[in-house]
């Protein structure tokens, strides 16, 4: 026993991997965290330890998470916390000794921190101490070297991301951009945020479970809202893929449709009293006319329009590679029948393919099915990896993820590629003032003639209007040809409120990158989400 009690194990803690964005910045800071025991009580330092302030014993050591960014990197970084009883039991059942957790282990708790915790967790080392009667220190009989864990390096711009917060500030909402060839996550910004730090360092962290604004909620992948107009681009690919209509098919914008005693109006005609005439699939798309959309619906039947909606994407988790992403909702007659009681109508069909009724996505499913147009027919995985080569200056900080086969993976829906140009004319359109024989403009209007500056472009670039506009700085001023689709979604609001959409690609012809905006409850997509992705775009193309 007095052999026993004479050597003692001290657990030297591994650092935790490095999380960088894709230009190496580091989004997280490994620093010291010390136990100070005096008399009976314990007390947790972490940073600089005071010695100066301090009189007790320190008792242990090692390491643990700061998060420079705070809540603006929160709901996808994630943070660490300490390792309770359920998950002990659950992850060292599956685990080597070697690899197993103990009691007061911190491990990822949300985010990139708990779905890549076994790339980012380390391994401990140990000290092997012997103590004298009093348990005081005599000497190190034994040293075990710690292994830090392995650094990943994200597909995340943090620019990006750090503009879509400033935008979403005291609003409730989300933003997701997405690369639109490859579906790497470029931002992912939940409204409002919280600071992971406060799980570090002990702060009341009560107060965020019973925040009424719920700021621990993920609204980018959790959350699951009416899209509203920006589902008439399924309406349209179905419409034009199962030959319901052709690219000359034209419904008469009559105002309101009566079915019974319900009816179905336009929205120009709510607001303004005026018509669209005889409307194609790409004037429906620029104007988003809901009669056109109402009668595609008719032709298509809930069947095919359901079955549309699921292979773009709808209707279930598109295998985002951080948890919690929620599957949304497309309701056919069986579900109807299953959770309502009630048979499918007519109405039904409509609001469902002006992205109304019962019918649910996350901001993230709205991305990617704007990506499929943007992409030429391909839906992709979403990826928070960044799927590029790594260039000397990342080898040489040692940002290798060791992950392995890191490459797009998306899939070829089969569609015809003249449906999908008249489906980005028509978002093209949507993003475009009127012409001088016509009257009226697309919906987009704050992407309408959008201009940045830029001085390393050409101006004969294929992908950008050929625009050279002096400037005092001598930089050229270029136009970025945007395609976008608004959306205004109802969702039962006794004060009748509405949710904003916007999602969108630029260059049109050469999209880099896919933008989509939810600003809860905050009323038209065009007015109020629009302005919000127009400064996202000017902060990537000014780049």
């Amino acid at each position: 026993m007095a052999e026993g009690n004479r050597i003692r194990e001290k657990k030297i803690v591994a650092p935790r991997g490095i999380i960088y964005d894709r230009k190496a910045v580091p989004l997280v800071l490994n620093i010291p965290r010390f136990k100070v025991k005096n008399g009976q009580t314990e007390e947790i330092y972490t940073g600089e330890l005071p010695v100066s302030t301090i009189s007790g014993e320190i008792v242990s050591y090692g390491v643990t998470r700061e998060y420079p960014y705070k809540g603006i990197l929160a709901h996808l970084v994630g943070y660490i916390g300490e390792i309770n009883q359920d998950q002990l039991a659950l992850l060292n059942d599956k685990l080597l000794p070697s690899r197993q957790y103990k009691p007061g282990d911190f491990i990822g708790k949300d985010g990139v921190e708990e779905s890549f915790e076994s790339t980012l967790r380390g391994i401990d080392g140990k000290e092997l101490i012997e103590v004298d009667a009093m348990g005081r220190q005599l000497r190190v009989l034994g040293k075990v070297i710690p292994k830090p864990g392995k650094n990943i390096y994200l597909s995340l711009d943090l620019d990006l991301q750090k503009k879509a917060a400033e935008l979403m500030r005291e609003k409730k909402g989300a933003v997701v951009v997405s690369k639109s060839d490859t579906g790497e996550i470029l931002a992912l910004y939940s409204s409002p945020s919280y600071d992971p730090n406060d799980f570090i360092t002990g702060n009341d962290v009560g107060k965020l479970f019973s925040d009424p604004d719920m700021p621990l909620f993920n609204r980018v992948i959790t959350g699951t809202y009416p899209p509203g107009s920006t589902y008439k681009i399924i309406t349209a690919l179905a419409g034009l893929g199962t030959g319901v209509i052709m690219p000359d098919t034209k419904y008469e914008d009559v105002g309101v449709i009566t079915v019974g005693p319900f009816k179905f109006p336009n929205w120009y005609f709510i607001q303004y009293g005026k018509k669209d005439g005889m409307v194609d699939v790409v004037t429906a798309l620029k104007r988003s006319n809901d009669i056109f959309f109402y009668k595609v619906g008719e032709g298509l039947g809930i069947d095919k329009l359901a079955s549309w909606s699921r292979k773009l994407g709808m209707g279930k988790a598109l295998g985002l590679d951080i948890s919690g992403e929620a599957k949304g909702l497309v309701p056919d007659e069986n579900w109807k029948k299953k959770n309502r009681g009630e048979g499918w109508y007519l109405g039904d069909t409509y609001h469902l393919a002006i992205g109304q009724g019962d019918l649910l996505a996350t901001p993230l499913q709205v991305n990617f099915w704007t990506n499929v147009v943007a992409s030429d027919g391909y839906l992709c995985k979403p990826t928070v990896l960044n799927l590029e080569p790594r260039t000397k200056n990342q080898e040489q900080l040692n940002l290798e993820p060791r992950i392995k086969n890191l490459e797009p993976k998306c899939v070829d829906l089969g569609l015809k590629k003249e449906d999908i140009d008249l489906v980005k004319k028509g978002m093209i359109q949507a993003c475009s003032p009127a012409s001088s024989e016509e009257g009226v403009g697309g919906t987009g209007w704050p992407l309408f003639n959008f201009k940045i500056e830029n001085v390393k472009w050409k101006i004969d670039n294929v992908d950008f209007l050929q625009t050279a506009e002096a400037t005092i700085s001598g930089k050229p001023i270029v136009e970025v040809k945007t395609a976008c689709k608004t959306g205004t979604a109802e969702y039962g609001d006794p004060k009748g409120k509405t949710h904003a959409w916007f999602t969108d690609f630029a260059p049109a012809e050469n999209p880099q990158l896919t933008v989509t905006v939810l600003y809860e409850g905050g009323g038209e997509g065009s007015s109020d989400a629009g302005p919000i992705a127009k400064e996202i775009l000017k902060t990537w193309f000014e780049k």
